[in-house]
């Protein structure tokens, strides 16, 4: 197979969270070992750092990843989900070889393994990280960053022993399968913390505080709460408000680094990386503007937490007519995130293009109960193209409300 039949074969015969939902959640990790042992174990060969969160995993992993490249680091990114392309998942950030895994990689690892991973119904999430692992390991990276890509407990990256485990934030998103409560998801989270290995709590509430000291009692973990203590905001090119706690967050996991390891990373290696994540590490839709006149910005929020901050930063923009592209996936608790968008703008409704999206149709009628109104489009490209056309120069327009929207226009 080359590489699109390859991803394609990916995407279609085995379960994928991203698009399929819940029938893709596998509740333990005898799948991962099966498969890991039988790739001869190569995440054994790697030093990682470890970060879950509801919100903030990517940034936070993408800020890493610039820092100790520009410290001098061979360092792989593992990631998800891909906005246009699945090599976007594992990256090599460095000084002498940067970019994605090349699409023969892919093809060589899925097709040598491709009667394995049938027989034993590998799922698409396990062997990405497995394909991950195996491509750092052959690689020779001097770190690898390996983002979490729901929950944390049972998640498939977690057979790995970190340098340092990285808690970002905790907010209600995928209760139906991390718990209702946020006691019952920081749980979930904590379960990235192992025994003796420090970690970094970027935001906490009471409630998610008891939960990760406990945890890390049980481990016998250092724990660190980098908002108590990180008070230096160094810019970056990610511009997002919701950046000031990433950045705090990743400011004290260096920190831990350089304390508790060999690496060495100095403040102008920080500060170059912070300033050139984007360049460094090709990251998308993170306050991305893709417009001056009108003003176009996308943004990959798609819980309440992550829609909050957002919301409230194009609140302080300046424009005429707020226009907003909105496209939702059909598990989405729309009662709980369509109260925080404004109901002066005008919304332009539609469905992305997975088998999860919610019927644009369906999304139009729940936001009239909100007070939110607009035409219904046919997708969301139809949706972008419509709302470019009404704005005027003095306009902004805000595209959002699910990563696979953002996806599509980008």
């Amino acid at each position: 197979m080359n590489y699109q039949e390859t991803t394609a074969w990916m995407f279609k015969q085995l379960p994928m969270y991203q698009l399929q939902g819940a029938s893709a959640y596998k509740k333990d990790l005898t799948n991962t070992h099966l498969l890991i042992n039988h790739l001869g174990n190569p995440h054994t060969n790697l030093k990682c750092i470890h970060v879950a969160g509801t919100n903030g995993k990517g940034s936070t992993s993408h800020m890493l990843a610039s820092i100790l490249s520009e410290a001098g680091y061979k360092t792989g990114l593992y990631t998800s989900p891909h906005l246009k392309d699945y090599r976007e998942r594992i990256k090599i950030i460095g000084p002498d070889t940067s970019g994605e895994i090349t699409e023969e990689f892919v093809c060589e690892f899925i097709n040598s393994n491709k009667a394995f991973f049938e027989s034993n119904d590998i799922s698409f999430f396990e062997m990405s990280v497995g394909l991950a692992f195996d491509y750092f390991a052959k690689e020779k990276v001097d770190i690898a960053i390996i983002e979490v890509g729901m929950g944390g407990r049972l998640d498939a990256t977690n057979i790995i022993t970190p340098l340092v485990s990285v808690i970002t934030n905790i907010g209600f998103d995928h209760v139906q399968f991390l718990g209702n409560t946020i006691e019952s998801i920081a749980f979930e989270k904590a379960g990235i913390i192992k025994a003796e290995i420090p970690v970094v709590i970027g935001e906490y509430t009471p409630e998610t505080k008891a939960v990760f000291e406990t945890k890390a009692k049980e481990t016998n973990s250092e724990i660190y709460f980098a908002s108590d203590l990180i008070t230096v905001n160094l810019p970056s090119d990610l511009i997002g408000d919701y950046q000031k706690h990433n950045k705090k967050t990743v400011l004290q996991t260096i920190k831990v680094l350089n304390e508790q390891t060999d690496f060495n990373i100095s403040k102008n290696h920080i500060e170059s990386g912070l300033l050139n994540v984007v360049q460094n590490t090709r990251l998308l839709g993170r306050w991305q503007q893709l417009g001056i006149a009108p003003k176009i910005i996308c943004d990959t929020a798609h819980n309440k937490n992550g829609l909050e901050i957002v919301l409230n930063q194009i609140k302080n923009e300046k424009f005429e007519q707020l226009h907003i592209v909105l496209g939702v996936v059909n598990d989405k608790d729309l009662d709980e995130v369509l109260p925080l968008f404004p109901k002066n703008a005008i919304y332009y409704f539609c469905k992305p293009n997975i088998p999860r999206g919610l019927d644009a149709l369906a999304l139009k009628e729940k936001a009239a109960q909100h007070d939110l109104k607009g035409p219904i489009l046919h997708s969301v490209t139809e949706a972008y193209k419509k709302a470019k056309e009404s704005a005027g120069s003095n306009d902004f327009i805000y595209v959002g409300g699910s990563t696979f929207v953002v996806a599509e226009i980008l």
